[in-house]
């Protein structure tokens, strides 16, 4: 590994050791959400461009290096900026988040990854190499994996960076509306289940049956 792929896994190992050393998790709770909520959007009407420029560097942080509080700042985005602004920037800050870790994963952490989550990876990879786009707009709309892992799996195969951002940006629209959008409302929430609710997450998986329409018709096709 070269001097600058060095520098920026140390960088990366130690804001994530910030993170948890200085617990600022802390502030990614529902609880500490709505405790702030007034004096953030004070703020917002205050800096408008400074806020929503620090929310989505926050956004990008959090995704990039895999920290928990995702379903918090979607909330957040709601609360602040209301819920079309809001979808639109938490949307595009994952997905840049996101398209961050990918490119982290495969071009400095590949070896580490595929020993510690190799076999557990294997059948993603395999579909993700294979179908592209559409099984990756199907994780994307369908919570079977965990986000960070999604993006990890994706970084080991040679999928193009534009097709796996396209599928990123596409598929967390629905996800990031019904988030955001809860946290326009937020004196409604009690916790996070009374968003991803079952009836909720039936119909992402019904968006993503939708996308794997093609995969399932190649699938066929060829067997025939």
């Amino acid at each position: 590994m070269n001097m600058k792929k060095t520098v920026l896994l140390l960088t990366a190992v130690l804001a994530v050791g910030l993170f948890f050393y200085l617990d600022l998790g802390r502030f990614l709770t529902l609880a500490a959400l709505k405790e702030n909520q007034q004096s953030l959007s004070n703020y917002y009407e205050a800096h408008k461009l400074i806020t929503v420029a620090g929310f989505m560097a926050i956004y990008i942080l959090q995704t990039a290096l895999s920290l928990p509080g995702a379903a918090i700042l979607s909330l957040a985005a709601g609360a602040i900026f209301g819920s079309i602004l809001g979808t639109l920037y938490a949307v595009i800050a994952a997905t840049i988040g996101a398209t961050l870790a990918f490119l982290v994963t495969r071009y400095l952490l590949r070896d580490m990854i595929l020993h510690k989550f190799g076999p557990k990876l294997e059948g993603l990879n395999r579909e993700l190499q294979t179908r592209g786009f559409n099984y990756l707009l199907f994780l994307r709309l369908v919570p079977l994996f965990p986000f960070f892992l999604i993006n990890l799996a994706a970084g080991l195969t040679h999928l193009p960076i534009r097709t796996f951002a396209a599928a990123t940006l596409i598929g967390i629209i629905p996800g990031g509306f019904v988030f955001v959008n809860a946290g326009a409302s937020l004196a409604t929430i009690n916790s996070l289940s009374d968003v991803a609710s079952p009836r909720v997450l039936g119909s992402f998986a019904l968006l993503g049956l939708f996308a794997l329409v093609p995969v399932i018709y190649g699938k066929i096709k060829k067997k025939a």
